[in-house]
């Protein structure tokens, strides 16, 4: 049975985490509304992008029956993520993105292991993620440096974000967190 240990939290929430490419921007003026309005709707617009692409078919387990064009759909929707998949890398090779490093993130804040020139704790920035090659963009939310280690761990506390984006990063988050534990209850042959 699951018990909960592999839990991924931040800021006791529950959190994203995975190997992402990541870039921390510092920002020397301070971060005003409007900046972080227009943060909102590509976030938004990338989340929502996320979420239909993440969106999976019935299991196999369903009869023939039930779903009597599940077969051809899912012929469909094969052809279609490798569509995805081919744009990604063209994308990736005419746009290089950052290193991946190990990053958890939700709603409040984000934590990564940075390299090279580390940011001090105060300082303010924006974080990147760049979620899936096949999106052009990256996740852009503002925030502080609230700690950095001396092995390099960076935690980043954002500055409120709109509802909405809020809800769908608690729902990535949710999503990954079912996965693990359905993973850890049915360990695949």
């Amino acid at each position: 049975m699951y018990d909960g240990a592999d839990t991924v939290v931040l800021y006791e929430e529950l959190a994203f985490q995975d190997v992402l490419p990541l870039t921390w921007k510092p920002m020397t003026s301070a971060i005003d509304r409007e900046l972080t309005a227009s943060f909102d709707e590509r976030n938004l617009r990338l989340l929502q992008a996320w979420e239909a692409m993440d969106e999976h078919m019935p299991s196999e387990k369903q009869k023939v029956e039930d779903a009597p064009y599940a077969a051809e759909i899912m012929r469909l929707d094969l052809k279609v993520n490798l569509l995805l998949d081919l744009v990604g890398q063209l994308l990736v090779a005419n746009h290089p993105r950052p290193h991946p490093v190990p990053v958890r993130f939700n709603a409040l804040g984000a934590m990564w292991r940075g390299s090279g020139t580390l940011p001090e704790a105060g300082e303010q920035g924006i974080v990147e993620i760049y979620l899936r090659d096949s999106l052009a963009e990256p996740l852009r939310m503002a925030g502080r440096v609230t700690s950095v280690t001396p092995e390099g761990g960076i935690k980043v506390k954002f500055l409120p974000m709109g509802e909405a984006i809020s809800d769908l990063l608690e729902k990535l988050a949710f999503r990954r967190h079912r996965r693990q534990v359905a993973g850890a209850r049915h360990p695949r042959r």
